[in-house]
C-alpha cells in the first residue's frame, strides 16, 4: 500500500496533521533560540552571535525531532497505544537512543560553528561533547513526545467509545419506537375488525364498505414504511379514513367537529399520533351513548410549539373504572412512550375531565416543519 493511502486510511486528530505537528515543534524551538540568545546576551557579553544563527540551529535541530517523532507516530502509532513494558524495554527504549544520536549527528554536521566556546573540534569531537551536554534532553524531548501520542490514543478511544454509545442509544431509540408502531397496528386493526364484525350483524354493506376503507387505510400504513415522522397533512390523509370508517359505523349518533390552521399541514409529528387518540375516544366514551355524541380535534400553533386537543362528549373519567381505563391504555401509553423518545422533555400529554361529561386529551410539541411542503389538502380544513 502507498504511503499515501495509509495516511487515508488512518484516522488523525487534527493535532497529528504534518503541517500543524512541524508547527507546533518548530514555535517550541523557537522560543528556546530566544531564551538562549536573551541568555548569551547576560551572561556572555564579550561573545558576539548572531541570534539568526542560534535561531537556525535550534529550528533544525526540532525540525529534526519533528520529523523522526511523527514518522515514529505514524508507522508506530498503534502500537504504542498498546505497548507494554516489555516492548518500551527492548524496542522503544532503543529507539529512543538511536534517535537522540540522529538528532545530535544532523545538529552537529549542519552547524560545525558549535560550541563556540571551544576550540576547532573534528565532528566525532563535537558529537561527543554534544551528546555528553544534550543527550538528556534529546530524551525527554523523545518521552514527551511519546506521552502526547499515549495521550491522543487514550483520546481518540474515548471518542470512539463516546460516538459508539451515542450510536447505540439512537439504534435503541429507533428500535423502541418501531416496535411501538408494531404494537399500534394489531391494536388499531383488532378494534376495527371488531367494529366490522359487528356490522355484519345489522348492515352487511356498511360492513363491506368499511372492509374497503380498512384495506385502504392498511395500504397507507404499507406506504409509509418504518419513518419515525411525518407531515402532519399525510397524518391527516389516514385519520381521515379512519374517522369515515367510524361515521359510518356511528351514523347519527356522533357528530365530528374538526379544525385545523391551515400552514400546520407541513408540521412534522410522530406516525400514528392522532388515530390512537381518536380511537381512544371511540372506545371509552362515545361508543357508550346512543345520540348525541361530539367527537372534536382542534390542532393550532402555540408560538413555536405544536397544540393538538382532542376532545369527547361520553361518560367522562369519573365513571367506575374508567380513569384508569383510560390512562393505561396501550394507545396513550404508546403515544407517551414515542412522544418521549422523540422529543424527551420537550413535549407534554394531557388527560382530563371537562364538565359535563367531556374528556379531553392534550398533547403539546416543538413545531418542526417538513422540507417537502405539501401539495394536496386533506378533507379536514380551518372552521
Amino acid at each position: 500500500m502507498k504511503l499515501s493511502d495509509r495516511f487515508k486510511d488512518r484516522s488523525h486528530p487534527f493535532i497529528m496533521n504534518p503541517a500543524v505537528f512541524l508547527s507546533g515543534f518548530l514555535l517550541v524551538g523557537f522560543l528556546f533560540a530566544i531564551q538562549q540568545w536573551v541568555g548569551y546576551r547576560i551572561w556572555y557579553r564579550s561573545v558576539s552571535i548572531s541570534v539568526l544563527l542560534i535561531v537556525a540551529a535550534w529550528e533544525v535541530q526540532y525540525l529534526a525531532w519533528g520529523v523522526l517523532s511523527w514518522a515514529l507516530w505514524f508507522w508506530l502509532g498503534a502500537k504504542l497505544q498498546k505497548a507494554g513494558w516489555k516492548y518500551l524495554t527492548f524496542r522503544i527504549l532503543p529507539l529512543s537512543i538511536l534517535m537522540s544520536v540522529c538528532v545530535e549527528m544532523i545538529l552537529v554536521a549542519a552547524f560545525p560553528q558549535f560550541p563556540m566556546s571551544k576550540r576547532p573540534l573534528s565532528f566525532w569531537q563535537r558529537l561527543d561533547f554534544d551528546l555528553t551536554d544534550e543527550f538528556l534532553g534529546n530524551m525527554a524531548i523523545f518521552w514527551s513526545a511519546f506521552l502526547i501520542f499515549r495521550a491522543l490514543g487514550y483520546y481518540n478511544e474515548l471518542r470512539q467509545k463516546e460516538r459508539a454509545l451515542s450510536q447505540l442509544a439512537v439504534e435503541l431509540a429507533q428500535a423502541q419506537m418501531q416496535g411501538l408502531r408494531m404494537q399500534i397496528n394489531p391494536h388499531f386493526l383488532f378494534n376495527t375488525m371488531n367494529s366490522i364484525s359487528g356490522l355484519m350483524q345489522i348492515d352487511v354493506a356498511a360492513a363491506d364498505s368499511m372492509l374497503e376503507q380498512l384495506s385502504s387505510m392498511l395500504r397507507i400504513s404499507l406506504d409509509r414504511g418504518s419513518k419515525p415522522m411525518i407531515s402532519f397533512g399525510e397524518e391527516l390523509e389516514f385519520i381521515e379514513m379512519y374517522l369515515a370508517l367510524q361515521d359510518r359505523r356511528y351514523a347519527g349518533r356522533v357528530r365530528q367537529d374538526i379544525s385545523i390552521e391551515p400552514q400546520l399541514y407541513d408540521a412534522m409529528v410522530p406516525s400514528m399520533l392522532l388515530q390512537p387518540l381518536v380511537e381512544n375516544a371511540y372506545v371509552h366514551g362515545l361508543c357508550r351513548i346512543s345520540s348525541g355524541g361530539l367527537l372534536e380535534i382542534r390542532v393550532r400553533r402555540d408560538h413555536d410549539r405544536l397544540a393538538i386537543m382532542v376532545r369527547n362528549s361520553g361518560v367522562g373519567l369519573s365513571a367506575p373504572a374508567e380513569s384508569a381505563q383510560a390512562r393505561k391504555g396501550i394507545g396513550l401509553s404508546n403515544i407517551r412512550s414515542r412522544l418521549r423518545l422523540h422529543f424527551q422533555e420537550e413535549q407534554s400529554l394531557t388527560i382530563r375531565e371537562v364538565p359535563p361529561n367531556f374528556v379531553q386529551v392534550d398533547v403539546s410539541l416543538p413545531l418542526i416543519f417538513s422540507n417537502s411542503p405539501q401539495n394536496k389538502l386533506v378533507g379536514y380544513g380551518a372552521t
